[in-house]
């Protein structure tokens, strides 16, 4: 949608300017939230916590820089310095923990973009030069790395493939999706994913991760988020075969990569990326703002309820008992999807161009999925958990992220979008550096709104860098027509 004229009905963060304006806010808005006033620095701050991994592997602090792609790999995938530019910004953020850095695909076919990283044996090289890269930039500004555990991300983009054209798609489906087959123009009988097909993606899995510890990364995460293929095993609910109905099946993905990965890659770590709860898609309503794109009840959102706009974490409890099986710590989550329901996923006030107007306030869903993945670390103290969805809080982070370090609600802080503007927002926080007001992230969207309309990926309206480019004209021009 247009954001052009937009004015927003909520107040922005920035006005919150007190902790008794925030409190009273959040008390208003009926948010159940916790923030610190005041924050902690040096050994005592819960941002210093360094984790072990029972694999061994060391986490110096309790800051994570969430994968975020460019959508500005080269057709055969490989980095671009554009992609360099930015996976050096993540290794000079000061966080010790970087999960993934960015999607990286496992097939061709598997592709979101043309322009999305793949690992290959082709591109073996330059991704061994990215991991060189970061442990370089890491080592020259805090000393070593040996506390800063870097992994990466292994994907399918399934119902979300675009592997040839950044307009046309070519999904890969595990079923029909009553609401996402219409929203993006799939026919009910459109061909699904073949067991044999499911059994040669693991194999490529495997094959990824083997030459992810070749080049160096210690961990792969498993992709299992944001609708993309991972995720859409776990509401397979209508699927026949091996790998649907029975949560035992819709599992069976995700144990059959781990399976091979420790045959075919011992030491190397394992990592799954979740969205521990999903809700219904949502669509534009009559004023623009978000509204249900289907009725209660509605059976296909994994970790949500019948109502479609509620959460029932039972299925996500059992999923992360499998983990738990396979001897999984490294746990990531979020929630929904940046294709049918972004405010549930990263709150902002400002939609991206094929969203809508927030229904809430953002703060609510900053909030749910703070206490949702409090729930999670209670019934699941082995993992280390990562949370998302924080960036939206603004200059409010720090208090915020360190109440929730503070009262166990999770082990790490997880920073995206935030990341692409103020890239050194953690080592600021771990020095006790006042925030750079100028550098805060303020949600305006055109990282998605960019990639939404065929351009790279970037902070464009506070990223120096990106701000000079000329796609930055026709980036305002698209968000005002």
């Amino acid at each position: 949608m247009s954001t052009g004229k937009y004015k927003p009905q909520y107040p922005r963060v920035a006005q919150l300017k007190t902790g008794e304006h925030l409190r009273d806010h959040l008390t208003k808005e009926g948010i159940a939230m916790g923030f610190d006033e005041e924050l902690k620095t040096g050994e005592n701050s819960p941002f210093a916590k360094a984790h072990t991994t029972r694999a061994g592997n060391t986490i110096g602090n309790a800051f994570c820089i969430l994968p975020m792609e460019g959508w500005d790999g080269t057709t055969d995938g490989k980095p671009t310095e554009l992609t360099k530019r930015r996976w050096k910004n993540f290794a000079i953020s000061g966080a010790k923990l970087l999960w993934g850095c960015e999607a990286v695909a496992v097939q061709p076919s598997g592709r979101a973009n043309p322009n999305q990283l793949m690992i290959n044996e082709q591109n073996l090289g330059d991704f061994d030069e990215l991991y060189q890269l970061v442990e370089t930039e890491h080592k020259a500004a805090f000393g070593n790395t040996d506390d800063l555990l870097t992994g990466l991300q292994l994907t399918h983009s399934g119902r979300f493939c675009k592997p040839n054209s950044k307009t046309q798609m070519e999904p890969k489906i595990l079923y029909s999706h009553p609401v996402l087959n219409k929203k993006f123009g799939l026919a009910d009988d459109y061909p699904l994913m073949t067991d044999g097909e499911i059994s040669e993606l693991i194999d490529a899995y495997v094959i990824a991760a083997v030459r992810a510890q070749k080049t160096g990364y210690k961990f792969v995460d498993i992709k299992h988020c944001h609708g993309y293929l991972g995720h859409e095993f776990l509401s397979a609910y209508d699927r026949e075969g091996i790998y649907g109905k029975s949560l035992e099946n819709r599992t069976r993905f995700i144990r059959e990569i781990t399976a091979g990965i420790r045959a075919e890659a011992p030491g190397l770590e394992i990592g799954v990326r979740m969205s521990i709860f999903d809700w219904v898609p949502f669509k534009q309503g009559p004023e623009g703002t978000g509204i249900p794109a289907a009725e209660s009840p509605y059976k296909y959102a994994f970790g949500g309820n019948e109502s479609g706009i509620g959460e029932n974490l039972s299925e996500s409890f059992e999923f992360l008992k499998e983990l738990e099986k396979l001897d999984i710590e490294l746990l990531c989550t979020t929630a929904g999807s940046p294709y049918y329901n972004p405010h549930i996923q990263r709150p902002a006030l400002f939609p991206p161009s094929d969203g809508y107007m927030p229904p809430e306030d953002p703060l609510h869903g900053v909030a749910r999925q703070i206490n949702a993945v409090a729930e999670v670390k209670k019934a699941f103290p082995s993992f280390y958990t990562v949370g998302s969805a924080y960036s939206y809080l603004q200059e409010w982070l720090p208090n915020v992220a360190q109440n929730v370090l503070e009262t166990g609600k999770a082990d790490s802080i997880g920073l995206g979008r935030m990341v692409l503007s103020y890239p050194e927002l953690p080592a600021d926080v771990l020095a006790g550096t006042p925030m750079k007001r100028a550098k805060i992230c303020r949600t305006f969207s055109d990282c998605t709104t960019a990639p939404r309309n065929g351009m790279i990926s970037g902070c464009f309206p506070l990223d120096p860098f990106y701000k000079k480019m000329e796609i930055h004209e026709t980036l305002k021009t698209i968000k005002a027509s």
